[in-house]
């Protein structure tokens, strides 16, 4: 029963992740007003607001106006299930934490940067300083291993960035990725989180190659290189740190 207790948790907690992946970036309350349609903002019933069952039941549209309901919702709500089954499956219990707010942040920023081509400092900056925080208690890091892979991470990605826009003039990444790479850098130590910049950069290139050979793209498209972060950071974290 834990598990499937664990599972309903983490499907609350992702319905939870779509208000943030949804009003953060317009700068909007995460609190009130009460969960309502994006399109005609009507009010969200209580029997219409049950993570999955509701977007399933209903076919992903809203019971008013019948727009279409993205299936991120459901999606996010699936994963954060997910995390929450798999998290506490070995490791202290800071290290558990973290899997938890590393994993949960990474899923709201990669959703944020891949609709909206934003990352909020209101998830970055606050995340990073609580990877700071659960450093010390960590068994498998500490403090000066987290303070330094956030000022690696994210002191390279901003390197790459005045030298893109020195000698090509464009921004190559946006100061909303070097932020998130002080987020990954706490979580991860210095070492992993290369690692997830060499894995979002191949991401980058196995998904931008096709696109550009079949013109849906052009060079200068830019991409949500946070959402590949946060894919890198986030498959380096489960494999480095599996229970």
């Amino acid at each position: 029963m834990i598990p499937v207790a664990l599972f309903l948790a983490g499907l609350v907690a992702g319905s939870f992740l779509n208000v943030v992946i949804h009003r953060l970036p317009a700068g909007e309350s995460v609190v009130f007003p009460r969960s309502r349609c994006p399109v005609c903002r009507a009010p969200i019933r209580v029997r219409d607001n049950l993570p999955v069952i509701s977007w399933l039941r209903l076919g992903g549209r809203c019971r008013d106006c019948r727009a279409r309901i993205p299936v991120r919702y459901p999606l996010v709500e699936v994963s954060a299930g997910v995390l929450f089954v798999w998290a506490p499956e070995g490791g202290d219990p800071a290290l558990v934490v973290s899997r938890v707010l590393l994993l949960s942040l990474l899923l709201a920023l990669a959703a944020t940067d891949w609709e909206r081509m934003v990352l909020p400092d209101a998830l970055t900056l606050p995340g990073a300083a609580l990877g700071l925080v659960l450093a010390g208690p960590r068994s498998d890091l500490d403090l000066v291993t987290s303070a330094a892979g956030a000022l690696l991470g994210a002191g390279l990605l901003f390197a790459l960035r005045a030298l893109w826009l020195r000698f090509r003039g464009v921004e190559a990444v946006g100061l909303g990725d070097v932020k998130l790479l002080l987020l990954i850098g706490a979580f991860l130590g210095p070492a992993p989180a290369l690692g997830a910049i060499a894995l979002a950069a191949a991401l980058g290139v196995l998904v931008a190659g096709p696109l550009l050979l079949l013109g849906r793209i052009r060079r200068d498209t830019p991409l949500p290189f946070g959402t590949l972060l946060a894919l890198g950071a986030g498959l380096v974290f489960v494999v480095s740190t599996g229970g």
